[in-house]
């Protein structure tokens, strides 16, 4: 009888220890040097299946709060997680788009065919000053991405005279004209969107000297200095990033605030390692609205996948960190200041369309995996924000990692959409570096790193730490210590569901939502965390 239950209490120990880990965490304030810029937490709406129309912009007939056509209840929801920034028109419909046919009476709008996504036809009811409208609803920055690939030098530069001229001129008057007399004063400019692919298949030579033209005729307006992003490269193309840095970087003839990057998780194909086709295949893949010919290949499930693509698909979410430092090196060498910013632009997961939905509008749901996934991201770039200054989640509703999704008047909040506002305490807040080596997530004889973690002081003294357990069988004992910070009380929240693959639908939509948090506790100076498996967890420290 001794033996059996010397035998149990083994078994349990070792059920213990095999489904926890620990590890040693510092968080440092004394060696606070940054700032995470809000401008981080940016989404972006293109014309794309129903991110804009039946998304923001309704028919006048939908039951739900408008104003004009714009739903409210959606404004409501992405002021919540204060939204600081709206990318649009694109994307790939950004270099076909020509904004004179978006402005005037709507009835006398010309249509157009949208050739990226689907072959629809748009009457233009939404345009410049509808964009701008929601974005003062929002009391969000705009982000414009003008046409380099198919537009003019005139027509860009004649755009930016609308937006930003409070002058006496033929851009002004036709500004008046249709109901707007004070400029918006729009900061944010995107020079091209992807014209490595779809916005014009361009060498990087080529574009530089695109970007120099365009830019000088792109003026600074009184009380409206722009800050003009370039096209950056997909995922680890360095070359570009080298060639537009070498070209335009500060002293150069570019007057260059960011450069933009985009990288999209996939799914692997061919296996849960390395995605099918390899590294080259894979740099192919990323930032696809400029690969046509992907997307109508399979990008796997949003919500029917199994441990092995989660695996695979997590070990490409954090790839996101390599190719941030390969950039961020190769702008060293020309801005060692670090004054030109890293924007990335496009990122989040892409999987599969829903069954049964248009393929070309990219409707997709959303899980506990891509949760974490956001937040996992999210720490990455705070992490790094003395380069990477400002960021957009493609995209903002019903289209790829969608915060929200609607149907009809239904809207729900997806867990992503959670993560954003978990994470919303570190906007403009003091980066604190975080030191710890994470426990291994192992899956058949591969590994990843378990753990993320960023940490952040806002203007009060408030300490926020938001951290990632993206295994989905161990919890994690963390216990931190804080150098230079002065704290008594902890408390915390936490996202998690009972698994990776859980959704909010229109029928439950609270399956996945930001719950009270119980497992941080102080001891003495230190701060134990318990951190579930499968979550993301956000304490604050006062």
């Amino acid at each position: 009888m001794k033996k059996f239950f010397f035998t149990l209490i083994m078994v349990i120990v070792t059920l213990k220890a095999y489904n926890q880990s620990s590890v040693a965490m510092v968080v440092d304030a004394t060696a606070s040097q940054y700032t995470i810029s809000r401008h981080i937490y940016g989404h972006f709406s293109e014309h794309l299946g129903r991110c804009i129309y039946d998304g923001y912009w309704v028919d006048p007939s939908m039951p739900v709060p408008k104003y004009d056509r714009i739903r409210l209840d959606i404004v409501e929801a992405l002021k919540k997680i204060k939204i600081p920034n709206l990318r649009w028109p694109g994307g790939c419909f950004a270099d076909e788009y020509h904004w004179r046919d978006g402005i005037g009476p709507r009835d006398q709008r010309p249509t157009m065919v949208n050739t990226n996504w689907g072959n629809v036809t748009e009457d233009n009811s939404f345009g410049t000053h509808e964009f701008l409208t929601l974005c003062e609803l929002l009391n969000c920055e705009p982000f414009i991405v003008g046409n380099l690939g198919s537009g003019t030098v005139e027509e860009m530069s004649k755009w930016v005279e609308y937006l930003n001229f409070d002058g006496i001129s033929p851009m002004t008057n036709l500004r008046k004209q249709n109901g707007r007399d004070k400029p918006w004063g729009v900061s944010f400019f995107g020079i091209g969107n992807e014209n490595w692919g779809c916005g014009g298949n361009m060498t990087p030579e080529y574009y530089v000297t695109q970007f120099r033209q365009y830019s000088t005729f792109l003026k600074n307006y009184p009380g409206a200095p722009l800050r003009r992003i370039a096209c950056g490269p997909s995922g680890g193309n360095y070359t570009w990033t080298d060639v537009v840095m070498a070209g335009l970087a500060p002293g150069g003839r570019g007057n260059l605030w960011g450069i933009d990057l985009h990288y999209y998780t996939r799914p692997p194909r061919g296996g849960f390692g390395q995605p099918q086709g390899g590294q080259a295949g894979q740099a192919q893949r990323e930032g696809a609205q400029g690969q046509q010919q992907q997307q109508v290949q399979s990008q796997g499930s949003a919500t029917n996948f199994t441990e092995a693509t989660y695996f695979g698909t997590m070990r490409n979410a954090l790839r996101i960190e390599n190719y941030i430092k390969g950039h961020d090196s190769v702008m060293t060498k020309y801005d060692p200041q670090k004054r030109v910013a890293l924007v990335v632009g496009e990122w989040g997961i892409w999987c599969d369309p829903e069954p049964g939905t248009n393929p070309r509008f990219l409707f997709q749901q959303n899980s506990l995996r891509d949760a974490l996934i956001a937040g996992t991201t999210l720490n990455i770039f705070n992490n790094h924000c003395d380069r990477v200054k400002m960021a957009q989640l493609a995209q903002t509703v019903n289209v790829l990692q969608a915060v929200i999704l609607t149907q009809g008047p239904k809207m729900i909040l997806t867990p992503t959409y959670h993560v954003f506002d978990l994470y919303k305490v570190h906007h403009d807040a003091k980066m604190l570096p975080v030191k710890f080596t994470s426990p291994d997530y192992v899956y058949e004889n591969q590994s990843l790193p378990a753990l993320n973690a960023s940490a952040s002081q806002d203007s009060a003294g408030v300490v926020h730490i938001t951290m990632v357990n993206i295994d989905p069988n161990k919890q994690i004992t963390v216990n931190i210590t804080l150098n230079g910070v002065k704290w008594s009380t902890v408390t915390g929240q936490v996202l998690t569901s009972a698994k990776i693959t859980d959704i909010n639908t229109f029928e439950k939509p609270d399956n996945v939502v930001i719950r009270k948090f119980d497992g941080a506790r102080k001891q003495g100076e230190m701060l134990n965390v318990v951190m579930p498996s499968k979550s993301v967890v956000m304490l604050e420290l006062k």
